[in-house]
């Protein structure tokens, strides 16, 4: 227990000890994290600025690129800058922010007052789970290896146990409405007399099934699975994926292929343009 005292950060386990290596990994994901910032970004800012786009349904989809963009945003630059400079370390302060604000940012025709409602409940239900998690983890000592993900070796289990008891009834919750929903919605697209139909609101709803089995799958092998004192690299790598990949894909699903979207594109592109040549 003396030791408990001593911890000032944690190492964050790499995918490989080789610099050269960790190197390409975080060019990688630099990229990637690119990539994800600027599609969500665009679409924040064609829904901003266009009118045509202030409706209920464009509401949450600029609340659900703003999301992507912060839980990007958690973990990815800090694992860019330490395979960059060949330094794994994180500070205990760094180490519970990354998770306070990783939860927070997890998880009719309406007027705006309701929509404002909805999105309020939702960043505030993250916001409470992840303080009480937050707070439950770093109120006990620390001790053992420094190496991530194993960081506490407390008996005191209780407020982390409440939380994840918390956590699991809000994911079910989601999984129970989703399941519900897409009952509905494909049984209202079946009804769909052509064919073309069909088939565009398919495009829209199987793409969202896989990116969502995606997060479900990986989620769950990187918190439900037995611990282990030696984490594969596959371990690591789906901590990754459930983190990157819905940033990346929900844009081109939902915005960018939407033909409402595009036009929004072009007309900013135009009015862009056209105060470009007045200026000049």
């Amino acid at each position: 227990m003396a030791n408990a005292t001593l911890v000032t950060g944690f190492l964050l386990v790499g995918f490989s000890n080789v610099q050269e290596l960790q190197i390409l990994y975080g060019i990688l994901f630099l990229a990637i994290y690119l990539a994800a910032l600027m599609s969500n970004l665009l679409i924040i800012t064609l829904i901003t600025l266009d009118l045509q786009l202030k409706t209920p349904m464009y509401f949450f989809l600029e609340n659900l690129s703003l999301l992507d963009i912060f839980l990007v945003s958690v973990p990815i630059p800090k694992f860019i800058v330490n395979s960059l400079h060949d330094n794994n370390s994180i500070s205990i302060i760094g180490c519970a922010f990354q998770l306070l604000f990783f939860f927070l940012f997890q998880h009719v025709i309406m007027n705006d007052g309701a929509c404002v409602l909805m999105a309020s409940a939702s960043w505030a239900i993250g916001g409470l789970f992840g303080a009480v998690y937050t707070a439950g983890t770093f109120s006990m000592p620390f001790c053992g290896s420094s190496v991530i993900p194993q960081i506490s070796c407390s008996r005191t289990l209780m407020v982390i146990y409440i939380s994840i008891g918390i956590g699991t009834c809000l994911g079910m919750s989601c999984f129970i409405c989703i399941v519900i929903s897409y009952i509905y919605i494909f049984s209202t697209v079946l009804k769909i007399p052509t064919a073309k139909g069909q088939s565009k609101a398919f495009s829209t709803c199987l793409p969202h099934l896989v990116v969502f089995t995606v997060f479900i799958i990986t989620a769950y092998f990187v918190y439900l699975k037995p611990p282990s004192n030696i984490p594969s690299v596959i371990n690591r790598l789906l901590s990754v994926i459930y983190t990157v990949i819905p940033p990346i894909l929900n844009p081109v699903i939902y915005s960018l292929k939407n033909n409402d979207m595009k036009w929004a594109l072009v007309r900013l592109v135009r009015k862009t343009c056209g105060q470009e040549a007045h200026l000049m």
